[in-house]
């Protein structure tokens, strides 16, 4: 069992940004993808973002251009700066692993994940 720790959900207007923040086990970061994906009523699962072992980055189309993953090592912990959020962007995000290839995630191959936090984007 891993523990994933997630935050910096919220509610916020559209046009308005929000940063996740994750901490996981250093292990994790050293040697799995990790990454968020997005429940939400009505909806498949989203994989919305990951970042390799190898610091390969990938993003959903849906929010490419608007989203930017990073990883602190020193501090174990994975971000998720979301900008330009829209209505569409609402739900909860998961803090998880991803299956990895050749350095590169895939980001409809959830392996391990968090409870999530809730965001919200209304107005």
């Amino acid at each position: 069992q891993v523990e994933f720790v997630e935050s910096g959900g919220g509610s916020v207007q559209p046009g308005g940004s929000l940063r996740l923040s994750c901490a996981a086990p250093g292990y994790i970061l050293e040697y799995y993808g990790i990454g968020w994906f997005r429940e939400a009523p009505g909806k498949e699962r989203e994989g919305v973002s990951c970042i390799s072992s190898s610091d390969s980055r990938d993003y959903s189309d849906s929010v490419k251009g608007r989203f930017t993953i990073s990883k602190d090592n020193a501090k174990n912990t994975v971000y998720l700066q979301r900008n330009s959020l829209q209505a569409e962007d609402t739900g909860v995000e998961c803090g998880a692993t991803f299956t990895q290839s050749r350095g590169v995630c895939d980001l409809t191959e959830v392996d391990l994940r968090g409870q999530g936090t809730q965001v919200t984007v209304s107005s």
